[in-house]
């Protein structure tokens, strides 16, 4: 197959305030060539109304009518990443025509797994065919919703991607792939076996009760973390919780485990404890592999945060690695992921699968916005 220029776009649930973009060049299954990559500030008004859209949507959940906010924050959001990837297009020297597709995600709003047989929900910000005409470019959007349609839970839809960057990396089973965004998850491969799922939380509590209780929003480094110890009593009855131990394939929303989990502790204390959840959670997720990984590639906002670094190897027992030391960009890859995926929507290659979204058989999954038709 033809290896083409693919652009991804990416904002994740903890509301960083950025859109990640990424170019790769790919035929749908190798990486070929990494491309320009970026994090463009969102303009302030923005993220202040995907707040709003994000309580919105958890008095919503699903039920009635969506809320009218959605609305109004998909255009702003459309608008905003299109200008950005005009914006990174020309700084860069390209031109739409250059790109054969962009890999629209969406924001998040609301995901609600597959429970005792009924199917799951999603919610995905995002206008593909607004962005197609602002842009020019084919988008491929909706990423989701065919997945869950299908009877899987909707993510994570990184694990082809990811299997092909362990690929890229020539390494196998001894090996994991492990995203920490709002949510942590994770990708092990060995041959041709490929098994994905959601380990538990990863930055969103502890962001969330750092914004409680400083204003800041985010533990900076891991520092106030670091200060604090663990509450290691009511860390072991935190990792009882029954998400841990349940079989894949599974998911969850960022807001599944919240930052409450640190009730009643101080804020350094509480940060700490939470860190050390995010942690611990992953390692519980590794006793569910066929092999146990010795080694954690480490991709997403996580693994700048030297506290955390330190606390997943210590409840892990796996040496912790971020993606750059073995020539992968860690804060590009959920963006390439899908500038990736958008390649093989277009070629009608399957993106989800039954070990990693919990699908009866290989789907493909997202709609084309045609820059033609748009």
């Amino acid at each position: 197959m033809k290896s083409v220029w693919a652009i991804g776009l990416m904002t994740g649930t903890v509301l960083d305030g950025y859109i990640d973009i990424a170019m790769i060049r790919t035929d749908g299954t190798q990486i070929d060539a990494f491309g320009p990559w970026e994090l463009a500030p969102y303009p302030t008004d923005i993220r202040d109304l995907l707040g709003k859209t994000f309580e919105a949507a958890l008095k919503w959940r699903f039920e009635g009518p969506e809320p009218e906010i959605f609305r109004e924050a998909e255009i702003a959001l459309t608008k905003a990443q299109s200008q950005a990837v005009n914006q990174f297009l020309d700084k860069h020297g390209y031109t739409s025509s250059d790109i054969s597709a962009i890999g629209f995600h969406g924001q998040t709003v609301l995901h609600a797994a597959p429970e005792s047989g009924k199917r799951g929900h999603t919610r995905q910000l995002g206008d593909g065919n607004l962005m197609a005409r602002i842009t020019g470019t084919d988008v491929v959007y909706d990423f989701r919703s065919a997945d869950m349609d299908a009877g899987g839970h909707g993510a994570p839809l990184s694990a082809i991607y990811h299997k092909a960057m362990l690929r890229k990396i020539h390494t196998g089973g001894e090996t994991t792939i492990l995203n920490l965004g709002g949510v942590a998850n994770l990708t092990w491969c060995d041959g041709d076996e490929m098994i994905a799922f959601d380990t538990g939380p990863a930055n969103a509590p502890v962001n969330d009760w750092i914004m409680e209780h400083s204003g800041e929003d985010m533990d900076v480094d891991g520092q106030t973390a670091a200060s604090g110890t663990v509450d290691e009593d009511r860390l072991k009855k935190l990792l009882e919780h029954p998400f841990l131990a349940a079989p894949y394939p599974k998911s969850l929303d960022r807001f599944d485990f919240s930052a409450s989990m640190a009730e009643g502790l101080d804020q350094a204390d509480g940060a700490a404890t939470l860190t050390a959840f995010t942690a611990g959670s992953v390692g519980k997720a590794l006793d569910l592999l066929p092999k146990r990984p010795k080694r954690i590639i480490v991709c997403g906002g996580g693994r700048k945060n030297p506290y955390m670094m330190r606390e997943l190897g210590k409840r892990t027992g796996a040496e912790i690695v971020p993606a750059e030391s073995v020539g992968l960009r860690g804060d590009a890859v959920e963006a390439e992921c899908f500038a990736y995926l958008a390649v093989r929507s277009k070629l009608g290659m399957p993106i989800s699968f039954p070990l990693t979204t919990g699908v009866q058989e290989p789907i493909t999954g997202g709609q084309l916005a045609s820059q033609v038709a748009a």
